[in-house]
């Protein structure tokens, strides 16, 4: 099973997205059943990678409850630090999360994030970036490093913006007394921002792992009147999809899957129906006319991410 399972939409009700529908976020408890469902139709239908954050609400916690109810050694939990959630599920909250990328803050996340062990598999920079000098910081680095050695986890980053190949660059030449540190690299990838493709190819050759985020573009993929200058990969994508007679998400996660090979591409669900049409990337193969078609969509990481930034928290 190549699919993951992302948790951001299950611990938090609010994600930076184009939101085509408007369900029930108010009810706390009733957030927390749905979201355990989905985890539990995820188990079932096989996907074993799950993949959270403090960043996103409940989400670890809801992991871990989840976890009580399991025995299974084939299950790898991937977590993160760096980010805090501070919307408190308030839908009016102007910040919702906040970025902090400090060796008190690894230590304070771990302390939580240390209960996932056994499941615990991966452990990563939560959007490492030149900026925040997380690459450099020697104390950071080697306290993963010992992580790494104590609980023999693979170490991870997760990228985003328009630099993501600079980061994973700088980022594979990390050493911690005389080993690489980093063993899988989150990238943003999707047939709008291809840019992970320049360094796709030395990452596989160094036996690195490579998981996909963000394959359905924050919702772009789908038809918006908002972004008629979409109309034309819209046409392309209703088109490939009515063929293989499955969803434009289907598609999407499809071409990352063929694209990337060996990768785990990341499933967003919010839903179990959403989760069982992401499933259906299972039932098809996309030929190579249609990889080229949609590998023509392509457009600069800056016009991306700008209109990424333009998303509302919803």
């Amino acid at each position: 099973m190549k699919l993951g399972l992302g948790t951001a939409a299950l611990g938090r009700p609010q994600y930076i997205n184009v939101r085509l529908k408007n369900g029930e976020k108010s009810n706390l408890e009733a957030f927390k059943k749905n979201s355990f469902s989905v985890l539990e139709t995820a188990y079932n239908k096989g996907i074993r990678y799950f993949d959270t954050a403090p960043g996103y609400g409940l989400a670890e916690a809801l992991v871990l409850e989840w976890l009580q109810t399991k025995n299974d050694a084939s299950i790898q939990i991937a977590t993160k630090w760096g980010y805090t959630y501070t919307a408190n599920f308030d839908e009016n909250a102007i910040v919702h999360e906040v970025k902090e990328h400090s060796l008190a803050k690894l230590n304070a996340q771990w302390n939580f994030s240390k209960q996932l062990l056994p499941y615990l598999k991966v452990y990563q920079i939560h959007s490492a970036t030149i900026e925040t000098g997380v690459l450099e910081n020697s104390k950071v680095l080697e306290r993963l490093a010992s992580l790494k050695k104590e609980h023999n986890l693979r170490i991870g980053l997760t990228t985003t913006g328009t630099n993501q190949a600079e980061v994973i660059k700088k980022a594979l030449n990390i050493t911690v007394d005389g080993a690489s540190l980093f063993d899988l690299f989150q990238v943003t990838y999707n047939f709008l921002d291809q840019s992970i493709l320049e360094v796709s190819d030395e990452l596989i050759h160094e036996n690195k792992s490579i998981v996909i985020k963000e394959a359905l573009a924050n919702g772009r993929v789908f038809r918006n009147k908002s972004y008629p200058h979409y109309n034309k990969m819209y046409k392309v994508l209703e088109s490939i999809s009515k063929k293989h007679n499955v969803g434009i998400d289907a598609i999407s996660l499809k071409y990352c899957e063929q694209t990337i090979p060996n990768s785990i591409v990341l499933s967003g669900a919010s839903t179990n129906a959403q989760l069982k049409q992401n499933l259906q990337l299972n039932t098809f193969s996309l030929s190579n006319n249609e990889i080229e078609l949609l590998n023509s969509f392509k457009i600069a990481p800056e016009f991306y991410w700008k209109e990424r930034k333009q998303l509302i928290w919803n």
